[in-house]
């Protein structure tokens, strides 16, 4: 939604965010009560004291996270510059 190289959504990015934030909780929600944020899910557990599977309320996101950063990095940006090289000169 924020890429300039893809175009203009024009308005669409507050509603296809929360078409996806609900998709998430019609999924999720029988599961999980549809906890997509870490912070959310640790008070919880901690006023109930059951951990039980927690850890995948933080790992998820952070492996998600970081995998979806290395795709969009190296599948979906197009690279049409040439790198400098080290030898010439910066003028």
């Amino acid at each position: 939604m924020v890429d300039p190289k893809k175009g203009s959504l024009d308005g669409f990015g507050p509603l296809l965010t929360g078409l996806v934030v609900g998709a998430n909780i019609l999924v999720g929600g029988p599961f999980s009560g549809a906890s997509m944020n870490p912070a959310r899910s640790f008070g919880p557990a901690l006023v109930a004291g059951v951990w039980t599977d927690h850890w995948v309320y933080w790992v998820g996101p952070l492996i998600g996270g970081g995998l979806a950063g290395f795709v969009y990095e190296n599948f979906f940006i197009v690279r049409s510059h040439i790198p400098i090289s080290s030898e010439d000169p910066i003028y």
